[in-house]
């Protein structure tokens, strides 16, 4: 096992930064997922990793060793591509051995080695394959078997799902995950897919415009982001615009887009004042729906107000605009004071709720997420 890090990694091409600053320390035996949108730089980090890249500045160390000029094939570490790149004249036994006839391997060692790395993906009996004829799921575990052969140090694997369909890729999710604990070797993969980075890693790093802007442990990056990219990057939600109409310090009271006041609970410095503008974050999973006003003790629902139990419960009523049917789940468009949010039950739990139903959406106020005009969170309590 290899630990990484990475220092103040940058890499230009002429006038355009594709990377900058990025630091991280990645332990021995860990699965880092990169997740970022096309272009953040996450491909590029990891071709610096694998010494297919020199950076412009910055240092790599493998094992606390300053690799950061060495060429690829000094550095122990194989990569796993998009486009799998086999070699079409070779049998699928032979593209998982080349790597080891590279490094001398003796030819009855390379093939035994590479006949158990092909057991390992589930791809034993396609040793003496021509590897145009398999699939793309047949592809991408020759792909594997033939980078894990040569027993890196660290394995980097660069979108290597995305070429698969949607049920392959997730099978193929929980198998790397399971080949990562069998094998408790270092693994670094980039991914734009979050559903896959949230299956596969011990820690996330979200990347935009060349920058690592958070890492931590999944369950950190998605209730604790940094800011509203992050927010908006990681799931579905729903935006709402808010101004802070007085902040004594136990709650935060702000007028929303919803034509509705709410209140935020507070038990932290946030610095908020009157008529700061903020983005709230109303995620679908935290909004229950259901049909007509709320209860008695709240406000009226025509005059649109704010509805709170003990400062820890709003509620606005509008109307469904449209239901949309995905399955597992059943997604509610509801049409509140000119503007609009969804919210979703499972299909099990669905009921009846059609188009032009007066409904409440009702959730607690802890669960909201808030950002300033500038994307940063506000840290309204402490969770």
């Amino acid at each position: 096992m290899t630990d990484i890090t990475l220092q103040r990694l940058e890499k230009r091409y002429g006038e355009t930064t594709a990377v900058e600053d990025v630091s991280v320390e990645i332990d021995d035996g860990e699965l880092l997922c990169l997740l970022g949108p096309s272009g953040s730089g996450k491909s590029t980090t990891l071709r610096m990793l694998a010494g297919l890249e020199t950076p412009t500045e910055g240092a790599i160390r493998l094992d606390g060793e300053d690799v950061t000029d060495q060429p690829a094939y000094d550095r122990n570490t194989s990569t796993v591509f998009q486009d799998w790149a086999l070699f079409p004249h070779k049998t699928v036994l032979e593209n998982v051995a080349f790597g080891l006839k590279m490094r001398d391997v003796s030819k009855d060692e390379r093939r035994e080695r590479a006949q158990a790395m092909l057991e390992r993906v589930q791809m034993g009996g396609y040793g003496d394959e021509d590897p145009t004829t398999l699939s793309g799921g047949q592809k991408q575990r020759v792909a594997l078997a033939r980078s894990l052969a040569v027993n890196p140090d660290v394995l980097l694997l660069d979108e290597p799902l995305s070429n698969l369909d949607k049920r392959l890729r997730e099978d193929m999710q929980i198998e790397l995950r399971e080949i990562h604990d069998d094998l408790e070797e270092t693994f670094v993969h980039v991914t734009h897919d979050q559903d896959e980075a949230f299956t596969l890693a011990d820690r996330i790093g979200i990347m935009n415009e060349g920058e690592l802007i958070q890492v931590g442990d999944p369950d950190e990056v998605y209730e604790n982001p940094k800011n509203r990219f992050i927010e908006a990057f990681l799931g579905d939600t729903n935006f709402v615009d808010a101004t802070v109409v007085q902040s004594p310090g136990e709650t935060v009271a702000v007028e929303t887009e919803l034509g509705a006041e709410l209140v935020l609970p507070s038990s932290s410095d946030h610095g908020l004042k009157a008529d700061d503008e903020l983005t709230l974050s109303l995620r679908p999973e935290i909004l229950s729906i259901d049909r007509g006003a709320p209860g008695a003790d709240t406000t009226s629902p025509a005059d649109q107000r704010a509805v709170t139990d003990g400062s820890t419960t709003n509620a606005v009523t509008g109307t469904i605009a449209n239901v949309i049917y995905r399955g597992s789940t059943v997604r509610y468009s509801v049409s509140i004071d000119g503007a609009s949010v969804f919210a979703e039950r499972t299909n099990a739990s669905s009921g009846s709720l059609s188009a032009g139903d007066d409904v409440t959406l009702e959730w607690n106020s802890e669960d909201v997420l808030a950002f300033r005009a500038d994307g940063v969170r506000v840290p309204l309590y402490n969770p």
